[in-house]
């Protein structure tokens, strides 16, 4: 059995900030705890917008507390994003995140992250082994 608190991550190599200040992400499981995904708590900064393209990885996000919205690149639909909404990147959606308050989402990522990943110039998380 796996039991971590959020407490245990902050300040560790497990806490996973952007360069540009824009979210903070604490790796809860990562691919070493062996779960078949990893299972992160994230906090998208008030202000903020972040491009991202998990073409290498799917992704769940379940928000539990501020409001943004999220942007389709491909398509332009924006959605509202706040407590209680979950999305779910089911086709490597290419899309901007907006914070418009502080976000806390919850994430789930199948391959699992090793923890090391950060977002590159196209928003994208490279396959680590």
């Amino acid at each position: 059995m796996i039991v971590r608190t959020l407490d245990e991550i902050i300040g560790t190599e497990q806490d996973v900030r952007a360069e540009t200040g824009a979210w903070a992400s604490r790796r809860l499981l990562l691919k070493k705890d062996a779960m078949g995904f990893s299972f992160h708590d994230t906090t998208i900064f008030a202000g903020t917008e972040t491009l991202i393209w998990y073409k290498n990885h799917l992704e769940a996000v379940y928000c539990v507390g501020g409001e943004g919205e999220l942007e389709v690149i491909e398509t332009g639909e924006i959605f509202k994003i706040s407590d209680g909404t979950m999305y779910a990147l089911n086709n490597h959606e290419k899309h901007h995140l907006r914070a418009f308050s502080d976000m806390r989402l919850i994430c789930v990522f199948n391959p699992p992250l090793t923890g090391k990943e950060v977002h590159d110039k196209d928003g994208v998380y490279p396959i680590v082994d």
